[in-house]
């Protein structure tokens, strides 16, 4: 799940502060979701799904789709 978020950024040529931003939190709490240093909540999780147009199954890695059919 981690290394899929961070490939997702870098897939947008977003920086950690970009992403940090959009979820309103600082780009330290993002970069804990990367590393797996925090848990992801729910909510935030979500939102990044929507942000990549994407399915939190895929960030979750519980499939290989990035796209819901």
């Amino acid at each position: 799940m981690y290394k899929r978020i961070r490939e997702l950024r870098e897939d947008r040529d977003l920086t950690q502060t970009d992403v940090a931003k959009y979820l309103n939190c600082s780009q330290v709490a993002y970069s804990h979701y990367e590393l797996g240093k925090r848990d992801i909540p729910t909510e935030v999780l979500k939102k990044l799904a929507l942000l990549y147009n994407t399915t939190t199954d895929y960030i979750l890695g519980l499939t290989n789709d990035k796209k819901s059919k």
